[in-house]
């Protein structure tokens, strides 16, 4: 089988009728070309996961969302978004033929949802959902019970709501640890609700069942500081998750306000020895930035997220020179325009009247 399904052997069973597949999986996996010297460390990665299908780590969560939806012979899909979950399953639906309803992170980028819509998703933006926590919960509530009726599950990328799908995530652990074998040292991915992280935890975790050799590497907590409902409590030595009434990031896909998975995650990295890492909205960007120029790396704000704990990690010392780091890039640059607009404009347009200005210009550059 294609896509993630290559690891069937070590997820739950579905019917082959129900593996979808567009292709999801096995992303690159890169050595830093100079990140990775400027911050003296001789063995950082980059998990390029920008490069599934829709253009993010969700499509391993949606192929296994829908083909539970198959399985159950469900003729919708409903869900709930704040853009990237909402593009793959409206995508992975398309290809299965399910109709798919998607109730919006309020302010979701419209890059994401233009993707939703062109795949034919009808997508339902809630004033506050996403940000304010009880507008939150009682979407979250009323959508669960809507879905009940139905006999179908709503499609959330969290174990608190579709763990039968999030266990889809867990194939990037098992690509990571086929790559690096010999894996000692740390990992760094952005967090939100916690879904991710524990998804890719319990994969390592499981990996290491059948190879003893595996070393779960330490699995740290990146969240921005205007949704650090885990961070800081991972860091401080709290077992739980501190929800907010509001929250204050603009980093789309990661404002989540609620615990979800988060009292789970804490346990989860601890038992691997990693800690939480706070973020501001302004590191993220910059590393958003330096990911572009420096890696050729273009990603989405959140995609940038892990980086930013990993130059907090290393300007604590809590990262040696001779590790092992990974860092996952979770969503492309064209998920979100407005944001690489804020890079965009550091760049002067240039404007010559004649191709002559144009080589002297270049010529003076070079000269300096």
């Amino acid at each position: 089988m294609k896509g993630i399904w290559k690891y069937s052997h070590l997820l739950p069973p579905f019917s082959d009728e129900a593996k979808i597949t567009l292709g999801e999986g096995n992303t690159p996996l890169v050595k830093s070309n100079r990140l990775g010297k400027e911050l003296g460390l001789e063995h950082l990665y980059f998990k390029l996961e920008q490069t599934n299908p829709t253009g993010s780590y969700k499509d391993r969560f949606a192929a296994f969302a829908i083909a539970d939806l198959i399985q159950k012979k469900s003729p919708i899909c409903i869900a709930t978004s704040s853009g990237n979950a909402g593009s793959a399953l409206a995508a992975y639906a398309a290809a299965a033929g399910i109709k798919c309803f998607l109730a919006i992170v309020d302010g979701a980028p419209a890059g994401k949802l233009m993707q939703m819509r062109a795949y034919g998703a009808e997508t339902l933006m809630v004033k506050g959902f996403g940000l304010d926590t009880q507008v939150t919960n009682e979407v979250m509530d009323g959508l669960q019970a809507l879905a009940k009726g139905l006999g179908i599950p709503v499609h959330i990328s969290a174990y608190h709501y579709s763990p039968l799908a999030m266990e889809g995530v867990q194939t990037m652990a098992f690509e990571i640890a086929e790559e690096i074998p010999d894996f000692q040292g740390h990992l760094f991915p952005p967090v939100g609700g916690g879904g991710m992280t524990l998804a890719i935890i319990r994969g390592f975790k499981k990996w290491k069942e059948s190879h003893s050799d595996f070393q779960i590497p330490k699995v740290h907590c990146v969240q921005p500081a205007g949704n650090d409902t885990i961070a800081t409590a991972l860091r401080n030595g709290s077992d739980k998750a501190q929800p907010l009434e509001r929250c204050l990031s603009a980093v789309s896909g990661l404002q989540v306000p609620n615990v979800i998975d988060g009292d789970r995650l804490i346990q989860e990295c601890r038992s691997t020895g990693g800690t939480g890492y706070p973020v501001s909205d302004e590191e993220v960007y910059a590393c958003q930035d330096s990911l572009a120029k420096m890696e050729g790396i273009y990603a989405e704000p959140a995609g940038a997220v892990a980086l930013a704990g990993l130059m907090r990690a290393v300007k604590n010392g809590e990262v040696n020179r001779q590790d092992h780091v990974v860092c996952i890039v979770t969503g492309h640059g064209f998920k979100d325009p407005s944001s690489v607009e804020k890079i965009a404009k550091k760049a002067k347009d240039q404007y010559f009247q004649t191709a002559g200005e144009t080589f002297d210009y270049i010529q003076s550059q070079v000269k300096k």
